[in-house]
């Protein structure tokens, strides 16, 4: 058995669904009692994506819409899907040095920014053995 990687986890910080009509779901979170937190485009212009956090207590939600050419294949699916599960860290470099001396696949070059929240976060991913995707990401 290996070593653990010394790094600071401290909570599941929010879980990722991609979603084919982001109002719809939306509509559907706020009924459980979730709300819009924040709302933020991504991607390239003209080929953006939309991303809404729904909170409820200490429970984030990611619902994100991708780009009309990009949804095909979640229309195919016949049941839901789970996209990712976020940690919170409060060192994302000190956590994606550990990981990666760990020799564990990362799939970004360097933990990547984003214009989300107030000050922005930085995430970066690994994928786990039956290819599930694990999100490291410091709010800033």
């Amino acid at each position: 058995m290996q070593n653990p990687v010394n790094i600071n986890i401290t909570g599941i910080q929010h879980i990722g669904i991609p979603v084919t009509d982001i109002q719809n779901s939306q509509t559907f979170y706020t009924r459980l009692g979730f709300a819009n937190v924040m709302e933020a485009g991504f991607g390239p212009e003209g080929e953006r994506g939309t991303c809404i956090m729904m909170k409820r207590g200490n429970m984030v939600i990611e619902l994100y819409q991708l780009p009309e050419k990009d949804l095909a294949e979640i229309r195919s699916r016949k049941n839901g899907h789970i996209d990712h599960v976020a940690f919170d860290m409060p060192d994302i470099d000190a956590a994606y040095a550990a990981l990666k001396e760990a020799g564990l696949n990362i799939l970004e070059p360097e933990p990547v920014f984003l214009q989300f929240w107030d000050k922005g976060c930085k995430y970066f991913n690994i994928t786990g053995p039956d290819g599930e995707r694990l999100e490291f990401n410091q709010i800033l």
